[in-house]
Order: structure tokens, then C-alpha cells, then sequence
């Protein structure tokens, strides 16, 4: 098992701190291991055993809970008032009422409370209006690609298992199969697809035409990493269709397959203004082994696009908001706004051995006043750097302790 200490380091930090630790992410990117995980490290570092109450709502055992109250009766019968617990509620949004739930937990003060859920809708309007500064939320993904690396221990050759990673899934139960079966990888993700966009999506949300929306994902699966708009979607949706879908499902399908962490929303930010644009977002993709099951996909296809998106995923671990980026006439893949107000850009390429590609590229970084970094990543193996831009080989960028 992988320990996922960029995630563990983040809940050692809150421990006993007054908020309430909110996980998320997509179903099977690894929330209740790493709650399992965490309830293991609590005790070997102290805690008695008694003293942490760990309930996952997915187990049979639990459906016997039929409202947040009886839940939140047992519980406080169980808890002695003159001792610090610590509670783990593993997919919480299964249950009715459930931010009643977490709200009455919460105000007793001898409780460390600690939630997961699949969707955002555990962040929903109601729920954030509720717990306004009361909680803090931490958005787990599947393995990054210093954890791929850990778990194949028998793959030494790391460009290798690079292109593994730009063309199959990184769920941590995909990586597991695809050792021993991995015929079984595509079922799998098959499966993972299906209750995301049958149960998190179309059930919640009463569609009757899944066949829309499945026409939206597989457009958008196939524009990662491209500049997209409600409304050239819908443009090129409808192109010889009998089927029209209007720019306000768009939106609203893009707004469901957000909350469901299947996609990432990320906004241009205008460098010179300085302000945030409406137009013209880039999404990328949670798992590119999720492309292999709704696109016709090809292994090493497409590569630009893909190392993109791993590199906005780590960007997003690494903390800070991420943007793409707008520079007069030109595009900068990221600018990252860190939490002490600096910022990092970033021009991401497969490779740029021809001198015309290379200028290209760094000319994206061409009157930007500033002096914060400016890296530009790719899979070369020469690293130097040209005019203060720090050219960078992706791989010892990703595998950075």
C-alpha cells in the first residue's frame, strides 16, 4: 500500500485544530484508505483505540442508521465529555440530513472531526453556508506520478513508466490490476464511469437524456487541455445533429461533471490586466485512463495534451491557485498564485529539440515585468537556463522531494 503523505502531512497538520477536515475527490481515488490510514498513524503515535470512532456509511452494517439523529444519538452515548475524541465518517453524504450531522458534531468540543464524500455537493451551497470558517477542505486525486512510481517498485526505467502514466489510469485499485490482469483495467474504470455519471450525476440531478451528456463528456474528454466555451461546444455539438443541446446544458453539464470531480475547471487570468477572464477556460481530466473507455483514444496520442494536464494536477497538489495564462498575444500554460502573493509561470512541451519550437515557447514569457520564476518543462534531457527561464526535465520536476 502507498502511503499518500502529501495528503497524511496535510491532516497531521490540523489535528486538534477547530475546523472540520472535509475530504474529497472522485469515487476510488483513495479517500478511505487514507482515512484508514490516518485512524492507523493516530493510535500507533498514542491515541487509545476507544477514543477513535471510525464509521464508513458504505458498509451493510451501517445502513441501520436510518437518520443523522439516531447516528448522532449513538455516538454521543459512547462519548465520555472529559476526553478528546477523534471521529472519521467515511462517505458521509450517504446520510440523510448528513450536515445536521457534522454541525452537531462539530460544536462539542472534545470532538476532532474528520469527513469524506465523493462529490461536491458535500461543499454544496447549504452545507457551505453552514459551516462558513468551520471547516477546511482537502481534494484527494488518484496517485500522482511520484506515488505511480512507488507502486511499480519493479519498473526502474522511469521514461518508461512515464508514458504508462500519459496513457493509462492512475486510480490506485487500476494500478493494482494492471500488474497482474490488465484486461480488467478498462472494466474497472467502466465501472467507476458508470456510478459517477448514473448515480453521482444523472440520479441527483433527474436527467432524462444521459445521451446528451454523454455526448458532452466525450467531447470534452477528447478537448483536454484546449480552450472551450459553452458556446463552441454547443456549435460543434450541433454540427449535423438532429440532436441540439443549448448553451445552458452545456453549462449545466460541466457544472455536474465539475462537482463530481471528474473535471477540472481552469480559468484564464490576464497577466497585463491582472484581472480573472470569463471566456475560453481549459478542463482537464482526473484520470487519462478515463479516455480509453469513451473516446477512441490511442496510446501515445496526443502527448502534448496529456503531459498538460499531469502537470496542472501537480501544480494543484503543490498548492496555490492555478490559472492559465494570458500574455498580450500569447498563452502561458500555468501561472500559479502561491499563498505569499508570489507567483510561479509554467510553459509545459513534449519536447522542444527544433529551434523553432523552442522559441515558441519561451516566447510566452516575452514582457512579463516581473521577476518570479519561469520554468519551462519538457521531456528533454538537457537542463539550463536561457535568459532567466529554467528549463526543466519533467520527470526529476515531478519526482521532486
Amino acid at each position: 500500500m502507498i502511503t499518500r503523505e502529501i495528503y497524511l502531512n496535510k491532516l497531521r497538520k490540523l489535528k486538534d485544530t477547530n475546523l472540520i477536515k472535509v475530504i474529497t475527490g472522485i469515487r476510488r481515488c483513495g479517500k478511505s484508505t487514507l482515512l484508514e490510514t490516518y485512524k492507523n498513524e493516530l493510535i500507533s503515535t498514542g491515541t487509545p483505540p476507544e477514543n477513535i470512532i471510525f464509521i464508513n456509511f458504505e458498509e451493510r452494517e451501517n445502513l441501520r442508521f436510518n437518520s443523522w439523529t439516531a447516528i448522532y444519538d449513538t455516538l454521543i452515548e459512547n462519548i465520555n465529555s472529559n476526553e478528546k475524541y477523534y471521529v472519521l465518517l467515511d462517505e458521509v453524504q450517504l446520510v440523510d440530513d448528513f450536515e445536521k450531522l457534522i454541525n452537531g458534531l462539530f460544536i462539542k468540543k472534545n470532538i476532532d472531526l474528520y469527513v469524506t464524500g465523493s462529490n461536491a455537493y458535500l461543499l454544496s451551497s447549504e452545507l457551505a453556508t453552514l459551516l462558513t470558517g468551520r471547516y477546511i477542505a482537502i481534494n484527494v486525486h488518484p496517485f500522482s506520478f511520484s506515488e505511480y512510481v512507488l507502486a511499480n517498485p519493479n519498473e526502474k526505467n522511469t521514461d518508461r513508466l512515464l508514458r504508462k502514466y500519459l496513457n493509462e489510469s492512475c486510480f490506485p485499485e487500476a494500478v493494482n490490476l494492471a500488474k497482474n490482469n490488465h484486461e480488467l483495467v478498462n472494466d474497472y474504470l467502466q465501472s467507476i464511469y458508470d456510478t459517477v455519471i448514473i448515480k453521482d450525476i444523472s440520479q441527483r440531478n433527474k436527467l432524462r437524456n444521459i445521451n446528451n451528456l454523454q455526448r458532452v463528456i466525450s467531447f470534452m474528454f477528447d478537448s483536454i487541455g484546449s480552450y472551450v466555451s459553452p458556446t463552441n461546444i454547443a456549435a460543434e455539438l450541433n454540427k449535423n445533429s438532429q440532436k441540439k443541446i443549448s448553451h445552458n446544458t452545456i453549462i449545466k453539464y460541466l457544472n455536474f461533471l465539475t462537482q463530481s470531480y471528474i473535471l477540472y475547471a481552469v480559468p484564464r487570468y490576464d497577466i497585463k490586466g491582472k484581472e480573472l477572464l470569463s471566456t475560453n477556460e481549459k478542463y482537464y481530466l482526473v484520470d487519462l485512463g478515463l479516455k480509453n473507455i469513451t473516446t477512441t483514444n490511442k496510446y501515445d496520442t496526443d502527448l502534448g495534451h496529456k503531459l498538460e494536464n499531469i502537470v496542472y494536477f501537480e501544480l494543484y497538489r503543490r498548492g496555490g491557485k492555478v490559472y492559465v495564462g494570458k500574455n498580450n498575444d500569447k498563452e502561458i500554460d500555468f501561472v500559479v498564485q502561491k499563498a505569499n502573493n508570489e507567483r510561479e509561470y509554467y510553459q509545459v512541451a513534449f519536447t522542444v529539440s527544433e529551434e523553432k519550437t523552442f522559441n515558441r515557447e519561451i516566447s510566452a514569457f516575452n514582457n512579463i515585468k516581473d521577476n518570479y520564476p519561469k520554468i519551462l518543462l519538457t521531456l528533454d534531457y538537457d537542463q539550463t537556463i536561457i535568459d532567466g527561464i529554467q528549463k526543466i526535465n519533467v520527470i526529476d520536476w515531478l519526482l521532486e522531494k
